[in-house]
């Protein structure tokens, strides 16, 4: 039986809906959409709920009303904003000397467990990239083999409790119950990575209107990640500022003579900031230095990233560039450049059926991902928002929503109790004995009066 699944994309800019039917094959047939300008939002991250919940509103009903289906529970995206990640480790000793999924969730949360993460931050991810099953290192599934000892090493994505609580409040202001939770770059990175980059190894760069983020993949499993506060917008800012003259005008300009390649010393004439009704020329030329300088820069900035990330060597397959940043004319030959001569390739989201033409731009990558993680189409296993260890064979269930209010130590404690009897507390068994001492003493007392 097909199921139907709701991803709303929150971006920097704009938020876009898509609903989907799964089928029991996990293939994807979208069939509704909805796209609205983001209200509410700074670099990714909630600064206005009753904005925010508006735009997402009418993004979500666009969606239901070109599907027909009313569905009222998603899985959002989250900026890499305010986020902190690290690396964590957990062994634990098989007993029955076969690994099963037990041990395998055991394993995880116990890595979980070992992380030092803040009480302010949340996880938002718990991805294994190296199982070592007794000596043996990097093992893809250890499902069913033998060992003694089963060894995990993880990225932990987390994020600031309070941004993820707006976040959940401003959708289900918008009438819509949260499912779970994803990380936009590691959702862009399903829906534009194949097989071969992520064994390989490659740099996943989400470039959207007032953000840029990075996700590194190594041996199918993120292994770094990070975010940068610059997009396309800030091209606009930069162009109004040097050309002085209102924001629409330098984003018309961006978007009609906005090339990293083509310089001209052709003139236009554009209105004067604060006097609409007076205009001056500039030349092409500059316009292209202003957008070429920005751009370089945000290039080499996340160049750096990956330099400091220690994992340069094992990017075989190269940078990956998505987003609408990415669709800026000459940028490929430029990030060839600016990352050292590494292979580059812009990237649009992976065709599935009904994939609407509106639909087919990088700048949507984030949220066709989203519903192809709702398809199982994640690492092999991971720990997501709701603590819960998922694995790509695993059975649909009901939709669960988001629980921010358990601590870290929960669901290991949960996994325990599963195996524990009910116990009944020492003191209990110590009043219990007493009451019974009492009650002998008093019958002997009352049968020595008697006789």
């Amino acid at each position: 039986m097909s199921r139907t699944v709701l991803a709303i994309d929150i971006g920097s800019t704009k938020i876009c809906a898509v609903i989907a039917e799964i089928d029991n094959n996990e293939n994807i047939a979208i069939t509704g959409a909805g796209t609205t300008k983001a209200h509410g939002l700074k670099r990714g991250s909630i600064t206005n709920i009753e904005l925010a919940s508006r735009s997402i509103r009418t993004a979500v009903e666009d969606a239901k009303r070109v599907s027909g289906s009313d569905v009222n529970s998603a899985i959002v995206s989250m900026s890499g904003a305010y986020t902190k990640s690290l690396n964590s480790n957990g062994i634990v000793n098989i007993q029955g000397k076969e690994i099963s999924f037990k041990e395998i969730e055991r394993v995880m949360h116990t890595s979980l467990y070992n992380a030092n993460i803040p009480n302010e931050y949340e996880v938002l991810h718990a991805l294994p990239f190296n199982f070592k099953v007794d000596d043996q290192d990097f093992i893809e599934d250890p499902l069913g083999m033998n060992a003694s000892r089963l060894e995990v090493e993880t990225h932990i994505i987390t994020t600031q409790k309070s941004n993820l609580n707006n976040l959940k409040k401003a959708v289900q202001r918008a009438g819509v119950e949260v499912e779970n939770i994803v990380l936009n770059a590691y959702a862009s990175s399903i829906a534009t990575l194949n097989e071969d980059e992520k064994e390989l190894g490659a740099a996943v760069i989400d470039m959207g209107g007032n953000t840029s983020n990075i996700a590194i993949h190594s041996g199918n499993s993120i292994r770094y990640n990070e975010f940068l506060g610059v997009g396309s917008n800030h091209v606009t800012s930069d162009l109004s500022m040097a050309l002085h003259t209102p924001l629409n005008v330098a984003d018309s300009v961006k978007l009609t003579y906005g090339s990293l390649t083509d310089q001209s010393n052709d003139l236009i004439e554009i209105p004067v900031i604060g006097d609409v009704d007076n205009t001056h020329e500039v030349s092409l030329d500059v316009v292209h230095n202003v957008i070429y300088a920005r751009v370089e820069e945000t290039l080499m900035i996340l160049a750096q990233f990956i330099e400091n990330s220690g994992l340069k060597d094992q990017i075989g397959a190269g940078i990956v560039l998505t987003g609408g940043f990415s669709k800026m004319e000459g940028i490929r030959d430029l990030a060839v450049a600016t990352f050292g001569s590494m292979p580059v390739r812009l990237a649009r989201p992976v065709e599935t059926d009904g994939l609407f033409d509106e639909l087919r731009g990088a700048e949507f990558s984030s949220a066709i991902g989203l519903v192809m993680y709702s398809a199982y189409a994640y690492t092999a296993y991971e720990i997501d928002a709701n603590k819960r260890v998922r694995h790509t064979n695993e059975i649909p269930t009901s939709h669960t929503s988001v629980d921010l209010s358990s601590d870290l130590e929960a669901p290991i404690e949960a996994l325990e109790d599963e195996k524990k009897p009910s116990m009944i507390k020492l003191d209990d068994k110590k009043e219990k004995k007493s009451d019974e001492v009492n009650g002998v003493s008093k019958f002997w007392n009352w049968a020595t009066q008697l006789f």
